[in-house]
């Protein structure tokens, strides 16, 4: 059917074609004779008919009738030319020719070749310009919108062309906004820029506007916040451009468009990556992620891949998220080569078989257990998976040479308050143990680091589904604040600390301002269309076990000093700590035990910063008392 389609406007265009080019002999004929055919009426009805059949065959064999006139370019041009030049080059030579024989002025084909060439393209370009940029096409399923586009830079045109390309999308740009002063006098793709984002509700009313578009996708979340917020003192409707880290190749579809969400109000400028370190250490290299299934871990693993490791050994416990990244990476990342071993890093001894048989010369190790309130219920299951788990790895590194070793751990390892957090610091002081051991050239480091938005341990999931069961939205206290980080900018930075080269570090990434949970919720509940505290409630819950209001990124004594790069710093060390084999196993037996308190007993003397264990906080309060007294 779509192909009969194809052949009737073929058939017309074919005809449109003809029926112009002949009649422009006849037009050629009535400007150089000013209108009088009298003395000429014949050789012009005769050079019409002879020249009609040469036309049609010119047209046939040169297929100017398959021509799309709706993308009309200057190879189409061309190709008009080309056909009219044969033409009038033989009809001006058997006119010049045949002279004595032949009743007609010179200058007619020479009139017939410029209005052809003109009365062609006019018909395609004319065409293409009222079928995409005037006419609004409207399906069975409801009429064209008239959008309002924020942002009128690179990727705001881009998406206006798309729109106009794409009419099934039955989007119409009208109009941008643009912050951008220079710009305001200006149109792009025909669509002029009518205000900058203050004038956003103004333009909406003055001009119609159904949707509003949110073309920013290199802005920081304070920008896109308020343009969200002039778009909801408006009736219309607003989505978004994603941010540039989650655009394929940089390019912008309409199909990438989506409604605004909490992670755009807290994204910030997209990082500047020394792209060229982490290839060194990435490329051509056999490359082992842990937890490649979670959220940080696949994020990892679609970082690397575009650095081109040699093998990419898939390491994870769970089956089904391994199994869901496969087929992400077997659709759009197809040229990875990877491999995939379902193994617990708490299980050494297929772990070593690993190691044996894959030889990887760089880890990142993201497996962990991160949830806190879980966590503090079953404290051994932390050490065996945490810990125990870090210690297999660094193990095993060490033997096999590792080249780079990369411990994602968190900012609650800082003066931790939970059994999760104190086990992620105990990992830190086994990696340091680890670059102890190192050769020349080998680097053990660690990637402290603070909530990650989107990951599956995220309040933001907890909050949406609140909201969609009409609440009440949980908070457990109102001036409770996190560090946020989107999770591609966290494994970004985690492959750039990789190759910072400074063997046993404890990075600290530049999280930005501390967010108040309170205040996203609240924003999360007016992008979902409804009111804080009269269409959804919140509620205070107070806060778990093992939580604080406030996350550290580093310990009192630590400090900072800069690293190469602008978003990562590193704290000071201490050096390894004295025993810390002996000080391990002595933690295992106690975790295999199963005694909460003696386990977090046991937590507290590895880590004496850790205030989760009541009695031990207590003996430090008696003893700065006694040294006061």
């Amino acid at each position: 059917m779509k192909n009969k389609i194809f052949e009737h406007k073929s058939f017309f265009k074919g005809v449109a074609d003809i029926v112009i080019w002949t009649g422009i002999t006849l037009l050629a004929f009535l400007l150089r004779l000013d209108g009088d055919l009298s003395g000429y009426l014949t050789t012009a009805l005769l050079a019409t008919g002879i020249l009609f059949l040469v036309k049609f065959a010119l047209i046939y064999y040169m297929g100017s009738y398959r021509q799309s006139w709706r993308n009309t370019g200057f190879n189409d041009i061309f190709h008009i030319v080309a056909m009219v030049s044969i033409l009038t080059v033989p009809y001006t030579i058997i006119v010049l020719l045949g002279r004595s024989v032949i009743n007609l002025p010179l200058s007619i084909p020479i009139i017939e070749f410029f209005l052809s060439i003109l009365a062609l393209t006019s018909l395609r370009a004319g065409t293409r310009f009222f079928i995409k940029y005037r006419i609004p096409r409207v399906n069975n399923h409801g009429e064209t919108r008239r959008i309002l586009i924020a942002g009128a830079g690179e990727s705001g045109t881009l998406v206006a062309k798309e729109m106009l390309k794409n009419k099934d999308a039955q989007m119409q740009p009208v109009a941008f906004v643009d912050d951008d002063l220079s710009k305001r006098t200006q149109k792009f793709m025909g669509i002029p820029v009518k205000g900058t984002v203050f004038d956003i509700p103004n333009i909406v009313r003055r001009m119609n506007i159904d949707e509003i578009i949110i073309a920013m996708p290199s802005e920081s979340g304070d920008v896109i916040r308020r343009v969200v917020e002039k778009s909801r003192q408006t009736d219309a409707s607003y989505r978004i451009i994603p941010p540039l880290y989650d655009l394929l190749c940089g390019k912008v579809s309409i199909s990438q468009i989506r409604n605004v969400d909490v992670e755009d109000l807290l994204r910030r400028k997209p990082i500047q990556l020394e792209t060229q370190e982490i290839r060194s250490y990435i490329q051509n290299k056999k490359v082992l992620v842990t937890g490649a299934g979670g959220s940080i871990g696949s994020e990892i693993v679609r970082q690397i891949s575009r650095f081109n490791p040699k093998h990419v050994i898939l390491l994870g416990r769970g089956e089904n998220s391994i199994h869901q990244l496969v087929r992400e990476i077997d659709n759009e990342i197809p040229d990875l080569k990877y491999c995939i071993r379902i193994c617990d890093v708490r299980d050494l001894t297929t772990l070593s078989k690993i190691f044996e048989n894959e030889q990887p010369e760089v880890v990142f190790h993201a497996a962990a257990h991160k949830h806190v309130p879980l966590m503090e219920e079953n404290p051994s299951q932390a050490i065996f998976n945490n810990v125990m788990g870090t210690r297999n790895l660094v193990n095993l590194s060490v033997e096999h040479r590792v080249s780079h070793f990369v411990n994602i751990s968190t900012d609650k390892a800082v003066n931790p308050t939970s059994v999760m957090g104190a086990s992620k610091r105990i990992a830190e002081h086994i990696v340091e143990w680890g670059s102890s051991q190192a050769k020349n050239g080998e680097i053990f480091v660690s990637v402290r680091f603070g909530n990650v938005l989107g990951s599956r341990g995220s309040v933001i999931p907890i909050f949406k589904d609140q909201i969609r069961k009409g609440g009440p939205v949980t908070v457990t206290h109102p001036d409770m604040v996190r560090y946020f980080m989107t999770i591609p900018e966290a494994s970004q930075l985690v492959l750039q600390a990789g190759a910072l080269k400074n063997n046993g570090a404890v990075y600290v990434l530049d999280m930005g301002d501390p967010v108040n949970i309170e205040q996203m919720a609240r924003d999360l509940i007016k992008l979902s269309g409804f009111e804080p505290d009269v269409d959804i409630k919140i509620e205070h819950t107070g806060i778990r076990p093992g939580e604080k209001l406030f996350e550290e990124l580093l310990t009192a004594e630590e400090g900072t000093d800069m690293t190469r790069h602008e978003k990562i710093f590193m704290a000071r060390k201490h050096g390894v700590l004295d025993n810390l084999g002996q000080r391990l196993n002595q933690l295992k037996k106690v975790a295999e035990d199963g005694n909460k308190e003696l386990i977090k007993e046991a937590i507290y003397n590895f880590v004496p910063t850790y205030s989760g264990f009541k009695n031990g906080v207590n003996k430090k309060k008696e003893q700065a008392e006694d040294m006061l007294a």
